[in-house]
């Protein structure tokens, strides 16, 4: 399963949001933080939306602020690896666009 996992601020809205999914290309889900699921669920309808926990996932970015607010280095790396599942691996790594943090995992679940 091909997952972008996509964090951003509060009130960000769609426009942005869309922009900066369709940079990287066709995905099976996009992942975020579990309280901003619905938010982005709303924003994008188009797109299956995973919830995931994220704090304690190990990434390879590392942001101070959002370890200390969310328990992990980037809410959208440790999102798209989680619900990718099984073997999950980034195969695009944490990118600001717009003001919208996305990274894409690859993972054996479906």
């Amino acid at each position: 399963m091909r997952v972008a996992g996509v964090g951003f601020r509060p009130g960000t809205g769609s426009k942005p949001l869309r922009q900066a999914v369709a940079t990287v290309g066709e995905v099976d889900a996009l992942a975020t933080a579990r309280e901003k699921a619905e938010e982005l669920a709303a924003a994008l309808p188009e797109y299956r939306v995973i919830g995931v926990m994220v704090a304690g996932v190990d990434t390879p970015a590392q942001s101070e602020r959002v370890r200390a607010l969310k328990g992990t280095g980037s809410v959208a790396e440790a999102a798209a690896l989680v619900a990718a599942g099984k073997g999950a691996r980034l195969v695009l790594p944490r990118q600001v666009i717009g003001g919208v943090v996305l990274a894409v995992a690859e993972g054996e679940d479906e």
